[in-house]
Formats: structure tokens, sequence, C-alpha cells
């Protein structure tokens, strides 16, 4: 009786460790070694020439060069729109912010009904989170200016930076409006004055300290690292001054300094991801929101700048690596645009959304690791401001661009034409009612802004400088 009483008792022991195993959760760690961490670095209105990837002899960027020589650079990578805010918006939401009304800045006494990126909006950080991925925002956000809005509230478990567009980098007011839109804040609340340095310092040291935290993490992380530089005010420490001293003029010297010093920030960052183990399986990006401000920049030799949609302000520096994902040392031609990124991710981490037929981007691993050596990722891609303001379509080799500084249709062949210095829309009609039709095509789907549009003062006060300087310049020419 008792040898079989043991027995049923064994038994059920046996069942009970059965059933327990058979109805175990799976951990995360088998899954998540296997998927990349994921940085988005990106730049606030840095030229393309500002780099010394994209050949700068002037200012020192071995940080990111040194990313270059590992990944890929994209000779004609470019940002969703040519300015900060809406850049953004397409960036995190993955597709065209024309589509949900963030085409416009969004301005820090703006009150309406959406004081930000609408909420329905699902942000690469949201799908990150929700797959296991421990996610981080540090710098300048720009997406809104209620708690609601904030990165806290938007997918990012951790969040320290600031609201608005621009601020000061001493981590001081910059004037009597200054409130939550300037404030330096950590998950939501404000950071005490006396934490605070040179701002893109405090950037870089939070990274590198995020970093430490999350590698001791069986789960991958995802951070979205937004410096504000080289953005306005032009501020920088006498330490990267002391990186740019060979420059003479004073202006190109003082936003230099600025670069430099977010260069060595990214430096840390990488020998900290290689520190730790981190960096092999670590995609990193990195690129600017728009293109350079003007304000020392060097968009050269493209034409325009920030704010404008000819190459100088929509073609940027833009690179990638992912040391286990692909070789480095690439060079890569074809047309490629930030709505990749959120795409990409999704692609080397596995994971799939429900909204999945609303992104913009493609996958680009496949054209950068020998898997797709046909075709090419974008056949068209579509800009626009101010409601049609200013737009352009880049169709294969062809630009059509309706610029609101010269107000007159553009069409350049850049394949000869890569500066765009000859407009030739008399000489391809065919072209352009090709590209416009396109144009219009994709303009169908696009909803009305959620906020009037600051800038287009911007591009008026541009357009009557440019004639002013010219009618200065010619006004003692002697005619006979």
């Amino acid at each position: 009786m008792k040898n079989n009483l043991l027995l049923i008792i064994v038994g059920l022991l046996i069942l009970g460790c059965a059933g327990e195993k058979k109805t175990e959760k799976p951990t995360l760690v088998k899954q998540t070694k296997e998927r990349p961490n994921v940085l988005i670095i990106l730049a606030d209105d840095l030229g393309w020439a500002d780099v010394g990837f994209n050949g700068s002899t002037d200012i020192p960027t071995p940080a990111l060069d040194n990313i270059a020589d590992d990944g890929v650079v994209f000779s004609a990578g470019y940002c969703t729109h040519s300015y900060c805010g809406p850049s953004r918006s397409g960036l995190l939401a993955g597709r065209y912010q024309q589509r949900f009304g963030c085409e416009n800045n969004l301005g820090k006494t703006f009150d309406g009904e959406t004081p930000g990126l609408p909420l329905e909006e699902q942000l690469l950080s949201e799908v990150l989170q929700d797959n296991g991925y421990q996610t981080c925002a540090i710098g300048k956000w720009h997406l809104g200016n209620e708690p609601a809005y904030w990165p806290s509230s938007r997918g990012f478990d951790d969040w320290f930076g600031f609201a608005g567009g621009s601020r000061n980098y001493w981590g001081k007011s910059t004037g009597p409006g200054f409130s939550a839109w300037q404030e330096i804040m950590r998950d939501g609340q404000p950071e005490p004055r006396e934490n605070l340095g040179y701002l893109t310092d405090d950037f870089s040291n939070a990274a590198i300290e995020y970093i430490d935290q999350y590698s001791q993490s069986e789960e991958p992380f995802f951070m979205y690292l937004a410096y504000n530089a080289p953005h306005a005010p032009i501020q920088a420490t006498s330490e990267y001054f002391d990186l740019v001293d060979h420059i003479e003029q004073g202006e190109r010297a003082a936003y230099a300094a600025m670069v430099a010093g977010m260069d060595v920030g990214i430096g840390k960052v990488v020998d900290k991801l290689k520190e730790t183990g981190e960096y092999d399986n670590t995609i990193i990006f990195f690129y600017s929101d728009n293109g350079g401000h003007g304000k020392g920049s060097d968009q050269s030799p493209y034409r325009g700048q920030k704010g404008l949609l000819f190459e100088g302000g929509i073609r940027v520096p833009f690179l990638m690596s992912w040391p286990q994902g692909f070789k480095g040392g690439q060079k890569y031609d074809q047309p490629i645009i930030a709505y990749d990124i959120f795409t990409t991710v999704m692609s080397a981490a596995g994971i799939t959304s429900e909204k999945q037929d609303l992104l913009s981007g493609v996958d680009l691993v496949p054209y950068l690791s020998d898997t797709k050596t046909e075709g090419v990722p974008h056949k068209e891609l579509f800009w626009r401001y101010s409601d049609g303001a200013g737009f352009a379509v880049r169709g294969g080799d062809y630009k059509l661009v309706r610029e609101a500084v010269r107000e007159e249709l553009f069409l350049f062949d850049l394949s000869t034409d890569p500066y765009e210095q000859k407009n030739i829309v008399d000489e391809k009609p065919e072209i352009v009612k090709e590209l416009l039709a396109s144009y219009q095509e994709w303009n169908k789907e696009n909803v009305e802004n959620l906020w009037p549009d600051a800038h287009l003062p911007n591009i008026g006060k541009m357009k009557k400088a440019r004639e002013a300087a010219v009618k200065k310049a010619t006004g003692g020419e002697n005619r006979y």
C-alpha cells in the first residue's frame, strides 16, 4: 500500500513538473540576444560638407568617420523634410508627415487642439517598446508641447532632454518665454541646474550612462540620441574651439567647434558600446534632420540650405553601420531617405506591425549585404512644405522642384547636373508632366496641417535678402 502511495505521489510530481514546463512562458533571453540594439544619432542643421566622411578638411569628425569605415555612407541620403519638427515626425512615424498633418514646425505658443504629433500615430519607439526593447530618448524632441506628447508618453522608458525646438547650450533660460519648452527634463521632471554643463556634453554623458545600464540587461535597447547641435544659438566650449583653432573665419570656427564637440561625444558613446561588447550588434544611424542653417555651415557642392528643397536643404550627411549585419567600407549611391530607418529596424529586429503597410520606407539591409543585387530602394521620393508652397519630386535621376524662394518651377537631371545649376523645365516637358502627375497623385492622400507654418516668412526674408544683395552689388554698374 505504501509502495503504491509512493508511486502515486512520484507520478503526480512528475506530471506537475511536466505541466509546469509545458505552460511556462519563454524568457526573452534567447530572443533578445539575437536582436540588434538600435542607436539613432540625429544632428540638427548640419551641412553636407561638415563631416570628414563627406570630404570636410577643416572640421575634425574622427568618430563619425570611423563609424563610416565600419558601415556605409549614403551619398544620396535624404532627410524627410527641409526643417526640424516635420523631419523628426517623419523619422519616428516612418511615413510621410503630410499624411498625418505634421508638415509644419510646432511653435511653443501653440495652444490648439493637437499640441503635438498625433497620438494615434504609432512611433518606432512604441513598436520597439511593445516588443521587448528598452527605449531611451536623449536630446531635442520638438514633437509636442504637453506631457501626453512628450517622449515619456510616446514609447520611451527614459527621457533626458527638452521638449522644444531650440535652447541655450549652458542650461540657462533664453528669455522671458522660458518654459517646459526649453526646460531640461529627466523623465518628465525638471533637471536641477547644478547638474548641467554644456548641453552637448550633457547629452553625450547621458547616452554613455544609459548604455552602461542597458548593457547589463538581457533585453536589447533603442536609443534616440537627438543632439540640438549645431542648431543656433552658436555656443561652444573653449575646449572644442581648440580643435578648430586653424579656422580663421569666425562664424565658421564657432559653428565648427559645435560640430567637433558633438563628434567627441559620439566617439565616447561608441567607445562605451565597444567596452560593453554591444557595438557589433548595434545598428547605428547618423544623419542630419535637414541641411545646414547657413550660419557657418557648408552645404557645398549642393545648392540651397535648410528650409529649401534644393539638394542643400534635404541631401544630408547620412551613414549606417551594423558590423554583425553587413560589411563596412561601403558607399551607396542610390537615393535613400530617413523613412527607411523605421522599416529597416523593424526587419532587422524581426518585428511586424499592424500598420506596416502605412510605412513609407524600405528595408535597406538587403541592398547593403549583397542579397539584393537588382533594383533601387525608391523609384520616387516626395517633399512638400507650407501646403505646397514648395514641393519636390525625385524620380530616377530627374528632380522637379517648386521652390517658393524663387517662385518658379525647376527641373534638373541630377546625373549630369548634380548641383542643380541648369533648369531644363522647358527642354523636357514630358518629364515635367510625368513628375507633376506623380506629385499630384501622391498629394491626394495628404491631410490638412495641424499648425500654421511659421517657416514661410523665413523664405520671404531669404528672398528679399538675396534681391537686396544683388541690387546693392549691381547698383554701380556703368551703363552706356
